[in-house]
């Protein structure tokens, strides 16, 4: 008798619990736009990590993941010469115009308009944009090295399982 009334408790609880809490806006499960056609708000670059120019940017958010580790947005900048540091590992797709850019060790590429470019989490790297630039980025919170260890193990598991099984 006594496990019957902890257990109606303990559900009682549960169910108070997750209906007094406010649900979290779930994500869209498709979201489409133009990029011309998001709203472009000012987004300065730090003075500091300005080397030339006076480069002006303008970003927007198109979408975030729900779990908060990836976003998609627009970003726009007119010519200057400034020092990048991206926090999380970002992937660009260039929209309109060119920047020349240098990595930290040394290489150079300059990117146009239809060329993909990755940078690694926690790196910097020299923009040189001579007119105008416009990408979409593409940003990911990289997994902590446990987890991201975790995760390479499991896929090395799987890929040998796919040999065994294919053998």
């Amino acid at each position: 008798m006594s496990w019957h009334v902890l257990a109606a408790t303990a559900a009682a609880i549960a169910f108070r619990y997750k209906s007094d809490t406010p649900e979290r806006p779930k994500v869209k499960a498709f979201i489409g736009a133009c990029p011309h056609s998001l709203e472009m708000k000012p987004m300065p670059i730090e003075p500091t990590w300005v080397l030339a120019g006076d480069p002006q940017a303008r970003a927007a958010s198109h979408s975030t993941a729900e779990d908060d580790c990836a976003t998609t947005g627009v970003w726009e900048c007119t010519a200057g010469e400034f020092r990048w540091y991206f926090h999380w590992d970002e992937t660009v797709v260039i929209l309109e115009g060119e920047v020349h850019v240098t990595a930290d060790d040394g290489t150079q590429r300059t990117l146009t308009a239809g060329d993909v470019a990755y940078f690694k989490g926690r790196t910097w790297a020299t923009w040189r944009i001579d007119a105008y630039l416009k990408k979409v980025a593409f940003i990911r919170r990289p997994f902590p090295k446990p987890i991201a260890m975790l995760f390479r193990l499991r896929n090395l598991l799987l890929a040998k399982r796919r040999v065994g099984i294919s053998a």
